[in-house]
């Protein structure tokens, strides 16, 4: 499915505008069987709607029949002059048209459908095109809402737009003629007003309901992120106990949603009544004129009955009109956020003649990089080193030293401000950012997996793998032991964002699924910091093992796990402090040292807490006393 259209853009203040921009979401290229159904779709409505304007004349010519009054042998063949027949062809041509309405909505479906698909799926590949800044800063429960309102926003508008609004104006028109051919030019001067009042009227209410309904979308929005937030953090409001404060917070904004939900209901209950007293008011007086001519003889009580029938048809369209109107309105102003997020455009683009990335060694070079999120605060103030191919290169420093910012360069998630990062040589701002992302593997300090089974999160690694594939990987990543004690094996689920695996476990599905993407670049981002000392050990054993042979980019906090390293850079306030092996530094008795002092005695007092612990335990079993909970 093509992704590079057009750009969409939604304006409540501009319908016109907005459906002429729908229209080759409506008329989709390359789908001739689409359009077929569109044309189908049509034909069969007009030709309801002249089925539709028969009805009243059936109606009319019952009543006369039944009357004695039906004078039609000219007109009509003499076995439809029948009281009987008459009543029972204008039933029938009810019920045909019913059918044809029916055989529309039927052919229209996939019409309809496709354009909702063809525009969810074009912003689902926009959100995904869009920077890391962009999702650091939005809400994505906010987010998945106006999507999910947007895409039905769309169905609406394209579903009235095609089936109804031409129509509807097409019967407008022969009613007017049909008035002013039987019956005069004050039918229809009556009915133009009637209509033009009602319309008018129409679009002033439901302008006034637009402000109404945005602020009910805002409301629902701001209680869906708040809902979906909670839930994501389900263990910090156990953590703390605050499940009254998050259901506090939860209830003020659906109490605003209640609000503005009452408003809109309340709204459009003065919509109808308006819209009925106007059309009832036009309604009387037509009636009325048509019953003073039955009284002077100049019409019969079907024609009485007629203009009554043809007034109340009308009515439906009218009142279709009114509703088409709200709909698109309403349904434009669900859809104004997506569209809006169709605009924003992606921070970091590939270039018109970007390449492939070639590699050919995996030789990483930083020169004279300098980088900040917000100018007023730098983080990299000119940073250059080197990264040889098949070598290890750790970056350590202070929190906030700018470490992990240089993972997310190197992957080009930000595009840096001076300077040059290249890969053989190569720019990564001169290569395409799939061939990019594609040689460089990741093992996050913050792992977080599909709600999927656990083949499925190593699988993610390259899709294509096969089932034996993935279970080499499970080895070398020293996890398949612990994934045969599961339940379901590889099947099993390992819930939102893997919280059903612990931390260890979820760093050796992280390390198995870049073992499987075999990229000959590979980053380890504190894969280790958030674990114990002991499962620690265990996880840099696996990590060893796939950067063997690889360029290996290590962001660290702890600095046990980086010791092998052929380089490390000790970095502070954006600049490189220190670099140097690991016995070169101590020997410099700098930063480095003074880290490495702070962290071992860390670890000591650590161990020593942890023995004092066990000499406790094991005295109060000697003493046949229970252990401590």
């Amino acid at each position: 499915m093509a992704d590079k259209k057009k750009t969409v853009s939604a304006d409540a203040s501009n319908p016109l505008g907005t459906l002429v921009n729908l229209w080759p979401y409506m008329w989709p290229e390359g789908r001739a069987d689409l359009k077929a159904r569109v044309l189908w779709a049509t034909f069969y409505l007009f030709l309801a709607k002249f089925v539709l304007l028969a009805v009243p004349y059936f109606f009319k010519w019952a009543t006369d029949a039944l009357n004695g009054r039906l004078d039609m042998a000219g007109i009509l063949p003499a076995f439809l002059l029948g009281a009987v027949i008459l009543v029972i062809a204008y039933n029938f041509t009810r019920i045909l048209q019913v059918g044809l309405n029916q055989l529309r909505d039927a052919l229209f479906a996939s019409v309809g459908q496709h354009a909702v698909r063809q525009l969810a799926y074009r912003t689902f590949v926009h959100m995904h095109q869009l920077s890391l800044r962009f999702h650091l800063e939005r809400k994505t429960g906010g987010l998945s809402r106006v999507i999910e309102r947007g895409t039905k926003g769309i169905e609406t508008i394209v579903r009235f737009t095609i089936l109804n609004s031409v129509p509807t104006l097409l019967e407008f028109l022969l009613t007017a003629i049909i008035f002013w051919v039987s019956y005069g030019f004050w039918y229809v001067l009556v009915t133009a007003v009637t209509v033009w009042l009602y319309i008018w009227f129409t679009i002033k209410a439901s302008d006034w309901r637009i402000g109404i309904r945005r602020s009910m979308n805002d409301s629902d929005t701001d209680a869906n992120t708040k809902a979906i937030d909670s839930l994501l953090n389900f263990e910090t409001v156990k953590y703390f106990g605050n499940e009254e404060m998050e259901a506090r917070r939860f209830d003020t904004s659906m109490a605003r949603y209640e609000k503005a939900a009452t408003d809109v209901w309340t709204s459009l209950g003065w919509l109808n009544f308006g819209q009925g007293v106007i059309f009832g008011l036009g309604q009387t007086v037509m009636m009325v004129m048509s019953a003073l001519a039955v009284q002077r003889g100049e019409q019969t009580i079907g024609d009485f009955v007629f203009v009554n029938a043809l007034l109340m048809q009308l009515s439906v369209p009218l009142n279709f009109i009114g509703f088409v109107y709200r709909e698109i309105r309403q349904g434009l102003t669900d859809i104004e956020q997506m569209f809006d997020l169709l605009e924003v455009e992606p921070e970091v683009v590939d270039r018109p003649d970007a390449k492939k990335l070639d590699i050919r060694q995996g030789a990483i070079a930083f020169r004279d990089v300098h980088f900040s999120y917000d100018p007023a605060r730098p983080i990299l103030k000119g940073v250059s080193f080197d990264v040889p191919a098949g070598k290890t290169v750790a970056i350590v420093g202070p929190s906030g030293a700018g470490k992990s910012t240089i993972s997310r360069l190197l992957y080009r998630f930000y595009d840096i401000q001076d300077g040059t990062i290249t890969i053989d040589g190569q720019d990564v701002r001169d290569v395409t950012q799939h061939s990019l992302r594609a040689a460089i593997g990741m093992v996050p300090q913050d792992t977080v997996l599909f709600n999927d089974t656990v083949a499925y999160n190593i699988r993610y690694g390259r899709p294509s793998a096969t089932e034996e594939e993935v279970q080499t990987a499970a080895e070398v990543a020293q996890i398949s032991h612990f994934i045969r004690t599961l339940p379901e094996g590889f099947d099993t689920k390992v819930g939102e964002r893997g919280l059903k695996l612990s931390g260890g476990e979820k760093q050796r599905v992280a390390i198995a699924r870049t073992i499987l993407k075999a990229p000959p670049i590979l980053i380890l981002d504190e894969a280790t910091s958030a674990l114990d000392t002991t499962t620690e050990h265990e996880i840099q054993s696996a990590l060893d093992t796939v950067s063997k042979n690889r360029t290996t980019l290590v962001i660290a906090h702890r600095l046990s796990t980086v010791i092998n390293a052929d380089e490390i850079i000790v970095l502070r306030d954006g600049l490189i402090a220190e670099r140097g092996t690991h016995a070169g530094l101590l020997a410099q008795d700098g930063l480095y040292a003074s880290m490495w002092n702070r962290q071992r005695e860390a670890v000591q007092a650590e161990e020593q807490l942890r023995k004092v612990r066990e000499s406790d335990d094991l005295g109060i079993i000697l003493r046949g006393a229970p252990a401590a909970e």
